[in-house]
C-alpha cells in the first residue's frame, strides 16, 4: 500500500483517523467529560490510541508483504530485548557492549542477507569467475530505514541518551508507525518518546498536518511523477541520438522526480505524523538551492546524513585525528551511504563521488567557493548534483558511461537537436512549476502572508483553500487513471 492511492486515501487513512479519534477514555477523570482530539494527556487514552496506531500500521505492511512482517517484529524484538538486558546485567562497559554487539550483528546480518546477498554472490562471480547461482532473495520494503532506526535505539540507549523502554508494544509502535516505517524519515528514539506517552493534537495542528500530506500528494502525482514521464522519454533514446542539452535535461528531470518524489513522501509522513500527535524531523530544506556540496547535503535526507554522522563519522573520529584519518573516515562514510542506497556498484561509485567532491571541497576550494557570488555556488552544485544522480539511476555501467558521454559531448554528439525543443514545448510549463517548488518559494510567500492585514489574511486564506480543493480533485482524477506509483525510495 502507498501514500498515492486511492485504497490508502479515501479508506485507510480515515478509517485509522476515525477508529483513533472516536474512542474516548475508560476512566473519566471528571464525569462526562472524555478525553478528546484537543487533550490527549490520559494514559488509558494513550494505550488504546498506540494500540490503534500499531494495529494499523502492522496492517499497512503486511498489505503487500505479509510474511517479512515477521522479520520487522524480529529485529524489535531483539533491541527490545537488548535494551533490558543492557538495563539489568549492564551494570560494567563490558557487558554494556555485549549487548549492543548483539543488536547491530543482528541488525546488520538481516539487511546483508536480504538487500546484499545478490550483489555479494555476483560480485564474487564477475571476480573470480565462479559460477555461484544468485539466492534472489525478494527485498523488504523499508528495511533500510527500519533496521537503521531500531539500531538508534540501541546505540542511544548504549549511551545512557534514552531511557530503556519497558514496553515491547510502545516499543513497537515506535518501530511500525505507518506514516515513516517504509521510507523514512529514520526517526530517533529520543524524538517521539515523551510523545507516545503524552501528546496533545489542536486543530491548528490537525490542519496543518492535513495541508502537509496534500502538499506531498501533490508534489508526487502532479510533479514527481509527470518529471518521470520526461525522464523515461529521454532514457529510451539511443546513445549518441541524443544532443547534449537533451541529455542534461534528462538528468534534471531525473533529478527533479527524485527530489519531488521522495520529499513528497517525507511531506505525506510528517504531516500524518501531526494528524496523529507526532513531530517527526524534517528531511528536506531545499537542498537543490543549495550554494556547495557541503550544503546540499545538509539539506538532502538530513535523517540519514545526521544518522551516519552520529553514529559512524563521529565514532571514527570525524576531523579530530588528523588528515589522513579524516580521508579514511570521509571515504568509509561515502561508500556505506551509496551502499544503503543499493545493492550495486553505480551506489557506490556515487557515495565516493560526494565523499571526494566534500572532501575536496573542505580541503582545497570551499573557502574560495564562499568568496564567489551565490549563483555561481547555486549553478556549480546544482551541476554536481544533476551529474551525480546519473550515477545513481544506471545500474549499467555500459549505459551510464553512454549517458555521461553524452552529456559532455565525448560521443561527438549535437549541442542542440529538435528533440531538445519538442520536449521543452511538451514539459516547459511543468519544469517551471518544478523549479519554483524546488526553491524557497513557498517560506517567502508565507513571510509575505504575515505581514497582511486580516481582511487580506482571510481573502488568502481562502483562495489557498479554494486552490487546494481543484488541486487534490485534479490530483485524484490522476490517481483513479494512472496505474501503480510506488515511491523510488521503496526499493532502498
Amino acid at each position: 500500500m502507498v501514500f498515492s492511492s486511492i485504497p490508502f486515501l479515501f479508506f485507510f487513512l480515515p478509517l485509522c483517523l476515525v477508529l483513533y479519534y472516536g474512542i474516548s477514555c475508560p476512566a473519566k477523570h471528571i464525569p462526562g467529560v472524555p478525553c478528546r482530539i484537543s487533550s490527549i494527556k490520559c494514559p488509558s487514552l494513550i494505550s488504546l490510541r498506540n494500540g490503534i496506531l500499531l494495529v494499523f500500521s502492522l496492517i499497512f505492511y503486511a498489505w503487500g508483504e505479509p510474511v517479512y512482517i515477521l522479520l520487522m517484529l524480529f529485529a524489535s524484538a531483539v533491541d527490545f530485548a537488548n535494551g533490558l538486558l543492557m538495563e539489568r546485567f549492564g551494570n560494567t562497559k563490558g557487558k554494556r557492549q555485549l549487548f549492543l554487539a548483539c543488536s547491530i550483528v543482528v541488525n546488520l546480518s538481516m539487511l546483508a542477507f536480504f538487500k546484499y546477498a545478490d550483489f555479494a554472490v555476483g560480485t564474487v562471480n564477475a571476480l573470480f569467475g565462479t559460477a555461484f547461482p544468485l539466492p534472489h532473495i525478494g527485498l523488504p520494503i523499508g528495511i533500510s530505514f527500519f533496521t537503521f532506526q531500531t539500531m538508534s535505539y540501541i546505540i542511544d540507549l548504549y549511551r545512557k541518551e534514552v531511557p530503556t523502554e519497558h514496553s515491547y508494544l510502545t516499543y513497537l509502535t515506535y518501530v511500525s508507525m505507518f506514516p515513516q516505517l517504509v521510507a523514512g524519515p529514520i526517526v530517533r528514539f529520543s524524538t517521539v518518546n515523551q510523545e507516545l506517552r503524552q501528546r496533545t493534537v489542536s486543530r491548528d495542528g490537525f490542519q496543518g498536518g492535513l495541508f502537509r500530506l496534500m502538499q506531498g500528494l501533490f508534489k508526487k502525482v502532479l510533479i514527481a511523477n509527470q518529471m518521470g514521464l520526461l525522464w523515461e522519454e529521454i532514457r529510451m533514446l539511443e546513445p549518441g541520438q541524443a544532443s547534449v542539452a537533451t541529455c542534461w535535461l534528462g538528468a534534471a528531470a531525473f533529478t527533479l522526480q527524485l527530489y519531488f518524489d521522495f520529499s513528497a513522501y517525507s511531506d505525506m509522513a510528517i504531516g500524518m505524523g501531526w494528524m496523529l500527535g507526532f513531530h517527526f524531523p524534517e528531511n528536506f530544506r531545499y537542498p537543490l538551492w543549495a550554494v556547495s556540496v557541503t550544503d546540499f547535503w545538509r539539506r538532502w535526507h538530513i535523517s540519514l546524513s545526521s544518522w551516519f554522522r552520529d553514529y559512524v563519522y563521529i565514532p571514527l573520529g570525524g576531523n579530530r585525528r588528523g588528515v589522513k584519518r579524516h580521508l579514511f573516515n570521509m571515504g568509509a562514510v561515502w561508500f556505506l551511504t551509496g551502499l544503503w542506497h543499493g545493492a550495486a556498484w553505480n551506489f557506490v561509485l556515487w557515495g565516493l563521488y560526494y565523499g571526494v567532491l566534500l572532501t575536496l571541497e573542505k580541503y582545497i576550494w570551499g573557502e574560495k567557493l564562499k568568496l564567489l557570488p551565490s549563483l555561481f555556488g547555486h549553478l556549480y552544485t546544482i551541476a554536481i548534483v544533476v551529474t551525480g544522480f546519473v550515477l545513481f539511476v544506471f545500474d549499467d555501467m555500459q549505459l551510464l558511461g553512454s549517458y555521461l558521454c553524452s552529456m559532455f559531448k565525448i560521443a561527438g554528439n549535437a549541442w542542440w537537436g529538435t528533440e531538445f525543443f519538442w520536449y521543452l514545448g511538451n514539459y516547459g510549463m511543468l519544469l517551471l512549476a518544478a523549479l519554483l517548488l524546488a526553491l524557497p518559494v513557498y517560506p517567502w510567500l508565507c513571510r509575505k502572508y504575515e505581514k497582511l492585514g486580516n481582511s487580506k489574511k482571510a481573502l488568502c486564506s481562502l483562495l489557498s483553500l479554494i486552490g487546494y480543493l481543484g488541486l487534490f480533485l485534479l490530483t485524484t482524477a490522476c490517481l483513479v487513471n494512472d496505474s501503480y506509483n510506488p515511491f523510488l525510495y521503496f526499493r532502498f
